[in-house]
């Protein structure tokens, strides 16, 4: 049975042959994994081509990998009453880069690339959509062609990406930060930026402004990180159960 993802994937491979990563998720979002030097060149690919159409850029979002695949704390051996639960290891904000678990970004496949940009493509005349994913190359200042002479509605977005994770967009026509504060320092979504922030904000009447002092809060861990593996996420199974059984009531199936 050949679904419309199916005929995007085919399509995808008969443009870009195997030079590219077509992934299919679990839940039928496919996924083309793009270089970040070929970022510009089918981003244009997919808007321009007929084949794909995607007219319009509905999300961009910054991901950091730092700590991917960790967790913080034992559950295996917590009682039912939840005692006997404790912090068991070291989790983003506590290592850097460069001192990050050997077993970490088990998705990349590498040890250069911890900061990802991922779009989000919808093309209205074909009524399909597309996820889009690249890494940039150097963790020290991530840079990544910026997509706003494509689809424009990707100027804030990449604002927000920029501001956020700390991100470059290159060539972005006016790349500034757009949520947080003038004067604000770091990217409070990076993994290792201090939940309990770099500076404490107060006004004080003496001196009729507003200061900033170092923080009096100390680091602590609040909200268990664990990453559950159990049925509820297992469901490629059943999922491939369920397509080879239409397939065998389709008509004409053997």
């Amino acid at each position: 049975m050949l679904t419309g993802s199916n005929t995007l994937v085919d399509r995808l491979i008969e443009c870009f042959g195997q030079r590219y990563q077509v992934a299919k998720s679990r839940n039928g979002q496919i996924t083309l994994h793009v270089p970040v030097s070929q970022w510009l060149e089918v981003a244009s690919t997919l808007r321009e081509d007929d084949r794909f159409a995607f007219s319009q850029l509905t999300d961009l979002c910054g991901v950091d990998y730092l700590g991917y695949g960790e967790q913080e704390w034992e559950t295996e051996s917590a009682t039912q009453e939840g005692f006997s639960r404790a912090v068991e290891g070291l989790g983003p904000g506590r290592f850097d880069w460069q001192n990050r678990p050997a077993d970490d970004l088990t998705e990349t496949g590498g040890d250069s690339e911890r900061f990802s940009v991922v779009v989000h493509l919808l093309s209205t005349t074909l009524n399909q959509r597309l996820r889009m994913k690249t890494f940039a190359e150097d963790e020290g200042m991530p840079i990544v062609p910026s997509l706003v002479d494509v689809w424009n509605s990707a100027n804030w977005y990449e604002r927000e990406a920029f501001d956020l994770f700390g991100i470059i967009f290159e060539g972005h026509p006016d790349l500034r930060r757009l949520l947080t504060d003038y004067g604000f320092c770091g990217h409070p979504f990076r993994k290792d930026f201090p939940l309990i922030g770099n500076v404490t904000v107060r006004y004080d009447e003496e001196k009729g402004r507003v200061i900033y002092e170092p923080v009096e809060i100390e680091p602590r861990v609040l909200v268990p990180r664990v990453i559950r593996d159990d049925s509820r996420y297992k469901t490629d199974e059943i999922d491939q159960a369920a397509d080879q059984a239409a397939d065998s009531l389709a008509p004409g199936a053997e």
